[in-house]
């Protein structure tokens, strides 16, 4: 790709969906608005849209909601033409990732800034997914596309084919001065890791499309760490095996613990006990399937074809993430599983989260550290004050031990229906100020790499927290966080995925040594690491 094609001042257009319907019809007035005021900016610089597939008046949608119709579209793209992917929702990558990696003319991926719903997560998702296909992208993002820094961005693609974004944060571990303690301590653990070996459980493979969640096994075994191939329709008949005094001893001890559930009767629209009974089951069975295969990680896809089975299980993510959560025993009732301990799990199957979260886990353990730690997705944010707060929001659970008083701090509130029909509790709280690590692994050029870096979560007020929520899906945990030395802009350009790790330590002092060590650790496995932003605000 070598500038803009300068016969025509027309680009083209496309939307990447939901494979859901009811959740690309809800959602389809967000990318209506959007696509408009793009192509109101793109018309200012002379230039015309042309969407390249039509709204469906049976879906009652534009957007391209599977793979298969995704290649149907690509095929009447001209390869050689200036290509936008506009996002304002949650998308499946998979859809327009075929026809993208033999597109040869410039692309741009957009998402509008906006909480609502999830385009900016769906964006990330893709450029992530761009980048470990080795396909050559610009992205660029906007509240309104009439701000400065959206129209100087576009008029560089428009005029060159390409954008370059401020990433002067970022510095290979190499360039960084390391703690001879912490470099010593990494190596140690990668040592470990290699010889030792890990298995990473997955229950199926793939979830919503995510293509740049799955690591190549050549990738995960150098690290020491092998997939175990399991199916969700394995979890779910384990599920049904595990007895009703089971499910019963698990929720009772929750809700002793000081979790409340907001119940209802409906099992269409509201969070029924039987929901949550049902989730206790998938507990049990992911715990003892987990000691079957001796896994030391699971990731649950919990999406396609188990939610029409099985309420989300959501409450179960968050349950095995945390250290104090329900007692389980092995078949045979002579072993606790796991005791004392989190059974790790990386949801919606990102085994790029999943071997982060092992990491994580080793290097917070021989520091003394909490080792409980979890996903979100890059949701949104706003600046308040004098600093640029993220909403980090998890898509349904977050471990107790990440709020204020644990389990006293959890809700559990039902999904949204238009995700999950058979409902099931999410497990939310307010995540607790402090000191974090946050970091992502992502695949390019075929190997493993590292984005790692320092924050720390704030305390908002009540009212801007219950604001923040209401302005994303309020179903769902909160961490509101401030990336240190990391703008908003320069999280967004060099971020390789949807979601983000994050892990606390007790203070400044000692999430500096988790950081430095687990950045060392992860070199010492092959990784090609970066430090990001600083050490403090």
């Amino acid at each position: 790709m070598s500038g803009m094609p300068a016969k025509s001042k027309i680009v083209q257009l496309v939307a990447s969906g939901d494979l859901r319907l009811s959740a690309n019809q809800t959602c389809w007035p967000a990318q209506q608005a959007m696509e408009e005021a793009l192509e109101a900016a793109l018309k200012a610089e002379g230039w015309q849209v042309k969407r390249a597939h039509a709204v469906d008046p049976a879906k009652k949608h534009g957007f391209i909601d599977s793979q298969k119709m995704g290649i149907e579209v690509f095929r009447g793209i001209d390869p050689e033409a200036p290509l936008i992917v506009a996002e304002a929702v949650w998308q499946y990558s998979h859809h327009v990732l075929a026809g993208l990696t033999t597109h040869r003319g410039p692309i741009l991926t957009v998402a509008n800034w906006s909480g609502q719903w999830p385009g900016l997560v769906g964006m990330l998702n893709l450029n992530g997914s761009l980048t470990k296909a080795g396909v050559k992208y610009s992205t660029l993002w906007s509240e309104d596309f009439t701000d400065t820094f959206f129209k100087t961005k576009l008029k560089q693609w428009l005029k060159s084919g390409g954008i370059t974004h401020d990433l002067s944060h970022v510095k290979p571990l190499e360039k960084v001065k390391v703690p001879a303690k912490a470099t010593t301590l990494g190596k140690e653990l990668a040592a470990q890791l290699v010889t030792d070996k890990a298995i990473m459980g997955i229950f199926d493979e793939g979830c919503m499309g995510m293509f740049n969640a799955i690591i190549p096994d050549h990738a995960l075994h150098a690290c020491g760490v092998f997939k175990e191939r399991l199916s969700q329709s394995a979890l779910y008949h384990e599920a049904m095996q595990v007895s009703d005094s089971d499910a019963l001893a698990i929720h009772t001890w929750v809700v002793k613990h000081g979790m409340t559930f907001q119940l209802g009767d409906d099992h269409a629209t509201q969070l029924t006990r039987d929901q949550v009974r049902l989730q206790c089951k998938m507990y049990a069975a992911a715990l003892r399937i987990a000691d079957d295969f001796g896994c030391d990680a699971i990731g649950i896809q919990y999406q396609q074809g188990l939610k029409d089975l099985m309420p989300a299980s959501d409450l179960v993510e968050g349950m095995l993430n945390n250290t104090d959560r329900p007692p389980v025993k092995s078949r045979d009732r002579k072993r606790t599983l796991f005791e004392g301990q989190p059974m790790l799990h990386f949801n919606e199957v990102d085994e790029c989260a999943g071997l982060d979260g092992m990491l994580t886990h080793r290097v917070h353990r021989a520091l003394q550290q909490p080792v409980e730690t979890t996903l979100h997705d890059v949701r949104w944010g706003e600046k308040f004050g004098k600093d640029y707060v993220w909403v980090f929001l998890i898509s349904g659970a977050a471990p107790p031990a990440h709020f204020a008083e644990g389990w006293k701090s959890a809700e559990g509130f039902r999904q949204p229906p238009m995700y999950f029909p058979n409902g099931g509790a999410t497990l939310r709280g307010i995540s607790k100020p402090g000191e974090i690590v946050w970091s992502r692994i992502y695949v390019q050029d075929e190997a493993l790499y590292m984005d790692i870096g320092r924050g720390c979560v704030v305390d908002l007020p009540r009212e801007e927290t219950e604001r923040r929520w209401e302005l994303t899906t309020p179903q769902w945990p909160i961490m509101s966080a401030v990336t240190y030395g990391v703008s908003r802009d320069q999280l967004m350009a060099k971020h390789q995925a949807n979601h983000i790790q994050v892990a606390y330590a007790n203070d400044a002092k000692a999430a500096d040594e988790c950081m430095f060590a687990k950045a060392a650790m992860a070199r010492a496995l092959g990784m090609k690491v970066n430090v990001c932003g600083t050490l403090s605000r």
